[in-house]
């Protein structure tokens, strides 16, 4: 007997390819120990002449090692031990090779039924997932059950440990954890210990504490906020007696409502809730918009499909003005209904009116929306005045260098630039542009007032020989020359 036991030693210690081996007692996997003692059982089945021979898997491992049997054991769900044995057979020669033939006992077949009653609590979660698990130290468990105060529970959480926080169960033991959450200043713990309390303690109590704890009180605002959790929010904010951030709570659900019809009987609605004066104000405005689109949306949609409309058959429509902010419904009123009286919804004087559009607004967006179409007329009288005299003169709101970058980016003609470069009162900035968009009239121009010969010389390279820019700095230079004697 002993002799035997020795020889059961000595095969498991001595062959070239060593089984895995559990040395923790505690382990949740000692159980599979049974499978060693299994294995061992093999000298009554196969004969003891076999002891000098090594069977190996295609994996490389020994057959009789305790990994290739798991591996054995998951894979044999899928196949039966029949087709398998039969199909290694086919597929490999290295078995013809063997002294003696293969026995019919398999270590599948052992293991099944050694292994069965271990690796059934395994079948949840998948033996290659949960065995590799079982297999960390022992001392990393009290992670999960240890009695962590809740100054060394946040510590853990944030350092990115898992806590569970369960295990607090009075209010007093929960107050005392969102104290400490919110003394370690991460925003992420004070997010999760709220979570937990919301999950876990009455509405009435939660506010009622969270009431003289402003911080953690804001960032469950601002986390209600961000999760959409419309009605618990709305509650909070009653409690607290926020009326006017309730009503914009309110307002803000008009992002959801995607009929056109329903959100405009909505913000009909929301112009009643206790809003500041300002607010009201923009409420008002933003039903007024949605409904003055609607009837555009309407009109011009039956234009362009009646083909009524010269301007919709040359730039068709790309998209509904519907919901659109008031700076692209004036731009679309701008580039479709620029002629119309100022009557009418769609007219961008009637919008300027109605919504009290600065000047300067509404002449950048004119100008981008005419510029587009290239109605240089228009740009022009945009930009004309007359005085009491009747004298005509040119002013511009936004600056003319704004006016010049807006019609080189849509491609106005060399000409048209001019005119209005040489409308930039600074000389620098009139002389950089002026450089940059090759008006070369205009840079002469301001060099010969310049008086300044060395700079018109040096630029007399940048033009076409023989042209007439050349011509005119020639003649500027010699002016300059016969004024000097």
């Amino acid at each position: 007997m002993s002799r035997a036991r020795a020889d059961e030693e000595e095969y498991w210690h001595s062959s070239k390819f060593r089984a895995f081996t559990f040395d923790d007692e505690d382990d949740e996997l000692s159980q599979l120990k049974e499978s060693k003692r299994a294995v061992n059982s093999l000298r009554d089945i196969v004969d003891d002449d076999d002891d000098d021979l090594e069977r190996v898997s295609w994996s490389g491992e020994p057959v009789g090692s305790i990994s290739w049997s798991i591996k054995e054991t998951s894979s044999s769900s899928n196949s039966s031990l029949e087709g398998r044995d039969s199909s290694l057979q086919k597929g490999s020669s290295s078995y013809a090779a063997f002294p003696k033939q293969v026995s019919s006992y398999s270590l599948s077949s052992l293991f099944k039924g050694a292994l069965c009653l271990s690796l059934s609590a395994l079948s949840d979660t998948g033996v290659k997932n949960y065995a590799p698990e079982l297999r960390r130290p022992k001392a990393e468990y009290k992670d999960y059950s240890s009695d962590w105060s809740p100054k060394d529970t946040v510590r853990r959480m944030q350092r990115g440990k898992v806590c569970s926080l369960e295990r607090f169960r009075s209010l007093q033991d929960k107050l005392v954890l969102l104290d400490e959450a919110v003394a370690g200043n991460d925003g992420n713990v004070i997010t999760a210990v709220l979570i937990f309390l919301k999950r876990t303690l009455r509405r009435e109590i939660l506010f009622r504490e969270l009431e003289v704890r402003q911080v953690a009180l804001c960032h469950l605002i601002h986390f209600l906020k961000e999760s959409g959790e419309q009605k618990l929010l709305l509650d909070l904010l009653r409690f607290l007696d926020r009326t006017e951030e309730v009503a914009l709570s309110q307002y803000r659900e008009h992002l959801n409502i995607q009929d056109v019809e329903k959100r405009r009987e909505f913000l009909k609605g929301c112009i009643g809730l206790p809003f500041s004066a300002e607010d009201t104000s923009h409420i008002q405005d933003h039903y007024t918009l949605l409904e003055r689109q609607i009837i555009i949306e309407a009109n011009d949609r039956r234009l362009e499909a009646a083909g009524q409309s010269e301007i919709f058959q040359k730039y068709p429509r790309k998209a509904s003005i519907l919901n659109m902010p008031l700076v692209t419904t004036l731009f679309y009123s701008c580039f479709y209904h620029y002629t119309e009286a100022e009557g009418t919804f769609s007219s961008p004087t009637n919008l300027k009116k109605t919504f009290k559009i600065p000047d300067k607004q509404y002449v950048l967006t004119a100008l981008a929306a005419r510029a587009k179409l290239r109605a240089w007329d228009d740009v022009d009288a945009l930009f004309t005045t007359k005085n009491w005299l009747g004298y005509t003169k040119k002013k511009a709101p936004i600056g003319f260098h704004r006016v010049v970058e807006i019609l080189q980016r849509n491609s106005a003609p060399v000409q048209v630039l001019q005119e209005y470069v040489r409308l930039v009162e600074d000389v620098e900035t009139r002389l950089n542009l002026a450089t940059k968009y090759k008006c070369h009239d205009v840079v002469i121009e301001t060099y010969r007032d310049l008086k300044d010969r060395i700079q018109l010389t040096a630029y007399k390279c940048k033009v076409e020989r023989g042209s007439a820019d050349e011509e005119k700095i020639n003649s500027i230079l010699n002016n300059m020359v016969r004024n000097a004697y």
